[in-house]
């Protein structure tokens, strides 16, 4: 079932094109189209309405081809690098370098374990990320783990909105950017997180545009599918949209890179 809902995916592609965006500021109809293992049903404001898309990866997606995720019109890659205040990545600094040789602009991301200080799990990313000309800026990944068999601990929204605080100020002085926030729906509605000032959100959203699942919130990134088909990239992956065309990702990329 798999492979015939790719091979109907892909002649759809063939057979239209990519759909006509609404218009915006230099949006053009150059967004890669990369297949979906569980494609959303998309119908007004696409995620081809925007043309810069990249990825986000973790050690789950193996070992990476960098310079083919970068033929295949892949803009930027965040790559996971710490969790709470003592584990890495696996694969971090694997990945780290090889986006980077292949010239794919990357950032590193943190997520946030609630049963350890934000001063602690600052450090630990401090410790592990090189502070790197050219990359993204850090980004800080919120969400509630219901998987963690060592922390369920869900702090009040003030609590979890002060440590976020603390983290982003302790990485911002170190790596001179202001880190991005990662935030999937129930967490961001939960916790009242519209009430935080200066964020730059990169907002999760897989069956319906962040105007109508975030109400009123501005972002600057879009991820749109998990399940989503890159070539250079086993299985499945994390795709994700920019928020506005390649003049304004041009200036985003000179005002954010390190």
């Amino acid at each position: 079932m798999r492979t015939l809902a790719l091979l109907a995916c892909a002649l759809a592609l063939v057979a239209c094109g990519s759909p006509t965006p609404q218009a915006s500021r230099s949006v053009t109809t150059s967004a890669p189209r990369f297949l979906d293992y569980d494609p959303h049903d998309w119908t007004e404001r696409t995620p081809w309405h925007y043309p810069v898309h990249g990825v986000d990866v973790s050690k789950w997606q193996g070992t990476i081809d960098w310079p083919r995720v970068r033929a295949s019109g892949a803009s930027f890659a965040f790559i996971k690098a710490t969790e709470g205040k003592d584990h890495t990545d696996d694969r971090f600094m694997e990945n780290w370098r090889a986006a980077g040789a292949a010239g794919v602009p990357r950032g590193a991301y943190h997520f946030y374990y609630f049963c350890s200080s934000a001063e602690e799990q600052a450090n630990w990313f401090i410790r592990n990320v090189p502070r790197e000309r050219g990359a993204l800026p850090p980004v800080l990944d919120v969400e509630w783990n219901h998987k963690s068999k060592t922390c369920p601990y869900r702090p009040a929204p003030a609590i979890v909105r002060a440590e976020m605080e603390t983290f982003l100020a302790m990485v911002a002085r170190h790596y001179g950017q202001r880190p991005l926030v990662y935030v999937p729906p129930d967490f961001f509605r939960e916790n009242d997180l519209a009430r935080m000032q200066g964020v730059t959100f990169w907002l999760r959203s897989v069956a319906g545009h962040p105007s109508a699942v975030y109400p009123g919130q501005s972002w600057g990134f879009w991820q749109y599918t998990g399940t989503g088909q890159v070539p250079g990239i086993a299985g499945e992956a994390d795709l994700n949209a920019f928020a506005g065309g390649q003049t304004e990702w041009r200036a985003w990329l000179a005002r954010h890179t390190l």
